[in-house]
């Protein structure tokens, strides 16, 4: 009926264990740039400029590779068809490179006529210094796309690590960037400008990095590839992949749109809220990435692979979604709970250094509770998502994310720039009254994504009990890490992260055993592996 079996967990362990190690790297980054930046004008534009190469490469890249292509690469290899399914790889490679170079020479032209649409709210020095920092990042998007390319393709073929650790080459550019010219930024909003501008040319160099170190792999594991698009884009699995391609991209888009639209709205509430909104991000992203992206991004390729009769189809996608979402709750209700209740702490521990101040922890606190709001929501989302992607439906996805995001928009203007006034809050509360509008329209979105699969496959829910026992779980355990708290204080943020989490972790590991959550006994199960390999 289907491929060989894989082992439960198995792929997305590997997906899991590399955006791992890449979101670590990550944080360390992000934690130097609030060292040596804070929250001041240079943080501000790196932020806001960083933002559209992201969109890009997310666009072009990643998710919609991920749902166009890979479901019709994974089902060749499948059918034993790796002749066609190389020069389907080729060709696809080849019409990204060609179009993420035109991206690139329009973004570097462009960017100043594009500054208004990023960061409406910049102005002077700020503007003009977004201004050289989107140009300079932008020759990065097309080595990004690419990148993520080779990601779809070694996804198919079962190689996860190295495919999601990539990135871990272009953070340890940007980190050595900062190491080397952070201690000369003073504080001096010239120096802090010339490091800001120091570190977007490390991270195109990144860019490049995290895409040569995915191609000796990928020349191993893909002998036929070849990277020309001439007279094969009329070829029906080329043009399959192109017709799914658009209706992924709209979809992708407005969720992209989104995240776009929070940081011109973050641009006008007050200084510093756009560089608030990326260290939170940082963070939130962080269990949204290590859970919701490795489940979805492991089965992706397996549910793709599917044969047989429409029934045992329909039996076998609705088991997987069913593993997938209880895996996917079981770590990020209580990633949420952690947001909520200990983002002092996480934010404190990771952040609280040099320019940022101990009432930058409690802003980011704020921010991140908002976030806690719709993080669940969003990554169940994407598994639904991705069974639709395995069905071939691209549209479905594309309707409900369109109306997420007509909702994110609408309630985060609210939120964000209304809000504060009307009930007499600090105007720095409105970034936290931003996420948590994402997250509200996150949970329209999941629960139309739900109720349509279920239409199609019938009842794949986890149970509300399952649900009520993990945040009960959770919210114990949060208890005792505010025990730490309240026992060693704030001043030592390293020592009281470094206590309080694992105390927080261990606890909730503990209660979720005792009610006999499965779950519990599959990850020491992993982990007990893991040692004996060693």
């Amino acid at each position: 009926m289907n491929d060989a079996p894989t082992r439960r967990g198995g792929g997305a362990a590997f997906v899991a264990a590399g955006i791992l190690l890449s979101r670590l790297f990550g944080l360390v980054r992000s934690r130097l740039l609030g060292h040596f930046l804070g929250t001041g004008d240079a943080a501000d534009a790196f932020y806001a400029a960083i933002k559209i190469p992201n969109v890009l490469q997310n666009l072009f890249g990643e998710g919609v590779l991920s749902a166009s292509f890979i479901p019709v690469y994974s089902r060749l290899l499948a059918e034993g068809d790796d002749e066609e399914a190389g020069r389907v790889a080729g060709a696809v490679g080849a019409l990204l490179a060609l179009t993420s170079t035109v991206l690139v020479v329009l973004g570097v032209v462009l960017a100043p006529v594009a500054i208004p649409l990023i960061a409406p709210g910049f102005a002077g020095e700020k503007r003009d210094l977004t201004i050289l920092l989107v140009q300079v990042m932008f020759p990065g998007v097309g080595l990004l796309v690419l990148s993520a390319w080779a990601l779809g393709v070694l996804n198919s073929h079962g190689r996860f690590f190295l495919s999601y650790v990539s990135p871990v080459a272009m953070n340890v550019v940007m980190i050595a960037a900062l190491l080397w010219f952070g201690p000369d930024s003073s504080g001096d909003m010239r120096a802090q400008a010339h490091l800001a501008t120091m570190v977007a040319w490390a991270s195109v160099v990144g860019s490049a990095a995290q895409l040569l170190v995915q191609l000796p792999t990928l020349w191993g594991v893909e002998r036929r590839l070849r990277l020309v698009a001439r007279n094969r884009v009329g070829e029906i699995h080329v043009r399959t992949v192109l017709r799914n391609f658009l209706p992924v991209f709209l979809g992708r888009g407005v969720v992209q749109v989104s995240g776009y639209v929070d940081s011109i709205l973050a641009s006008l509430i007050v200084a510093g809220s756009v560089a608030m909104l990326g260290y939170a991000q940082v963070i939130a992203m962080l269990p949204v990435s290590l859970f919701g992206m490795s489940v979805a991004a492991a089965e992706l390729p397996a549910m793709s692979r599917l044969r047989g009769s429409d029934a045992e189809v329909t039996a076998t996608l609705r088991a997987k979604l069913h593993d997938g979402l209880r895996r996917i709750a079981f770590y990020v209700v209580p990633s949420a709970a952690a947001l909520l209740l200990l983002g002092d702490v996480i934010g404190a521990m990771l952040y609280r250094t040099g320019a940022f101040t101990r009432s930058d922890v409690v802003w980011l606190w704020q921010v991140l509770a908002g976030s806690s709001v719709g993080l669940l929501a969003s990554t169940l989302g994407r598994l639904y998502a991705s069974a639709w992607y395995a069905l071939r439906d691209t549209k479905t996805p594309l309707r409900f994310a369109t109306i997420r995001v007509v909702l994110t928009i609408v309630l985060g203007y609210i939120a964000a720039l209304r809000l504060p006034g009307w009930l007499g809050l600090d105007p720095r509360w409105g970034v936290a009254g931003l996420t948590a509008s994402a997250g509200v329209a996150a949970w329209v979105e999941f629960s139309l994504l739900r109720r349509s699969i279920a239409r199609r496959l019938g009842g794949t829910d986890m149970g509300g009990r399952y649900l009520a026992i993990l945040w009960f779980c959770a919210l114990l355990a949060a208890g005792a890490a505010w025990l730490v708290k309240l026992g060693l204080g704030t001043e030592r943020a390293v020592l009281l992260g470094l206590v309080a989490l694992p105390v927080y972790a261990s606890a909730y590991l503990l209660l979720a055993g005792g009610f006999g959550i499965a779950e519990v006994s599959a990850l020491r199960e992993r982990v007990g592996r893991m040692l004996r390999r060693r």
